[in-house]
Formats: C-alpha cells, sequence, structure tokens
C-alpha cells in the first residue's frame, strides 16, 4: 500500500495461513524501501499481536513488545 505517493510501498500485508486475511505487516517507516517495522496478529482476530522493530535495518528485531506498540494488550 502506498501511503506517501513516492513510488515505494510503505505497508505490505501478507495472509501467512491462507484464510484470506492478513496477518503479518512489514512496514517502512523511513522511506528507504526496507521494512523496519513489523506487526504480527498471531491469533487471527484482525489485530496486532505482536510488534517488532529492526532499528538497525541489520534482519535481527531489536525491540518486542505484545500488542500494537502503542497499546499493550490487556489481559
Amino acid at each position: 500500500m502506498q501511503t506517501r505517493g513516492d513510488g515505494h510501498d510503505e505497508i505490505l500485508a501478507l495472509d501467512t495461513t491462507g484464510n484470506g486475511q492478513p496477518d503479518l505487516w512489514a512496514i517502512d517507516t523511513d522511506g528507504d524501501g526496507k521494512p523496519d517495522l513489523f506487526q504480527s496478529d498471531t491469533d487471527g482476530d484482525g489485530n496486532p499481536d505482536v510488534t517488532m522493530v529492526d532499528l538497525t535495518q541489520d534482519g535481527t528485531m531489536d525491540v518486542i513488545v505484545d500488542g500494537d506498540g502503542g497499546h499493550p494488550l490487556t489481559p
């Protein structure tokens, strides 16, 4: 999905389970063409359950949190 109009896909939504609904999102937050924020819907409810950030873009997640990164999951 292009959001800035610069020709890059800023958000890539993937259906890894084959149920027709996206469950993994790769997001390019800085516009360099490489994703650095990843979110995963692990239970199929359509909401991110895990947020991972690759700050150095070396392929290793530097930050991993439960929830969407801004709103922690409530028990």
